[in-house]
């Protein structure tokens, strides 16, 4: 039988991969150009830059979290960061979903616009058309409400994404001549416009030379959300100056927009699945604002369609 998974993010690509495991064949749709979703990483053009300008790290508590950790770490797909139980992905943080979908079918720069439910199985339509294969489920990881503009432009019901709440976060990635102007791997603040500070020069397998990046606060990037990438540009530069006491004079600087950063407000469920429809749906925004979390509950809706694809009595 056949799984569509929708968005190659972490949650994502941890449900291709366990669909997988169990014997499906599995096809993941991304829209973007590249996989990895917020876990992502930016290369600038014509240049050797590079930037880890979306989620920084990941930790495990759980154990099977801990287990997939110790086995990235094996394999040289993570390495601790920073101390503090933190890793990240290497070469880039894309490292570990790359890794997930390894062999898979996955096909990007798809984006998909409804779900129709026929005798035969899913039909997938996406902007450039539609998907050729039908599907027996189908499971959706995008953010929530990107989940629920799906679910809607489809006719269809999936109660729960709606709650979800998330904040937006503009990113700022920088990059100086000289040394760096600190020596921890990152610095953290409660107040201001800046909330984060990172050295990416200080993460395992990145090339040398001083880049920072910068996130900034919630409520900031609520009030500046719709000004253009210049402005925010801008404002951060000066605000980054204003933090680090000194004058910049950047060699490469650019702004970027996630407007679905991190989760707020969680809907409290591992994920989201109708049997009678098999559609269901999982991220971080079911349990967490946590890479983990992402990744059980992609988990959690692949054990669900296994177990429901596969009951002798369905």
């Amino acid at each position: 039988m056949r799984v569509a998974v929708l968005g190659a993010g972490i949650s994502g690509a941890a449900a291709a991969r366990a669909l997988t495991r169990a014997g499906f064949t599995v096809v993941v749709l991304d829209k973007g150009r590249g996989v990895g979703g917020r876990m992502a990483t930016r290369r600038v053009a014509d240049s050797d830059l590079s930037f880890d300008h979306g989620a920084q790290f990941l930790r495990a508590r759980g154990p099977a979290f801990r287990a997939q950790v110790a086995d990235w770490l094996a394999r040289g797909v993570v390495a601790p960061w920073g101390g503090h139980d933190r890793y990240v992905g290497t070469p880039a943080m894309t490292a570990p979903v790359r890794d997930l979908l390894v062999g898979l079918d996955v096909r990007t720069g798809v984006t998909v616009t409804s779900l129709v439910r026929e005798p035969a199985g899913w039909r997938v339509s996406v902007a450039e058309g539609a998907v050729a294969e039908t599907f027996s489920a189908v499971a959706i990881g995008f953010p929530s409400v990107q989940t629920t503009r799906l679910i809607d432009a489809s006719g269809l019901t999936l109660t729960g994404p709606e709650s979800a709440a998330y904040a937006p976060c503009w990113s700022l990635m920088v990059a100086l001549d000289g040394p760096a102007p600190f020596p921890e791997a990152d610095r953290r603040f409660a107040e201001g416009a800046i909330a984060a500070i990172v050295r990416e020069e200080s993460r395992p397998g990145r090339a040398a030379g001083t880049r920072l990046l910068v996130h900034a606060g919630p409520e900031w990037s609520r009030r500046h959300l719709e000004e253009t990438r210049e402005s925010v540009t801008g404002r951060l530069l000066d605000a980054l100056a204003e933090r680090l006491g000194r004058p910049l004079t950047p060699t490469f600087a650019s702004a970027h927009r996630w407007r679905y950063a991190l989760v707020e407000t969680a809907i409290g469920q591992d994920c989201l699945y109708d049997p009678a429809l098999r559609l269901g749906a999982c991220g971080d925004w079911c349990l967490g604002p946590r890479i983990e979390a992402a990744f059980d509950s992609g988990s959690a809706l692949a054990a669900r369609i296994v177990a429901d694809l596969t009951d002798p009595a369905a």
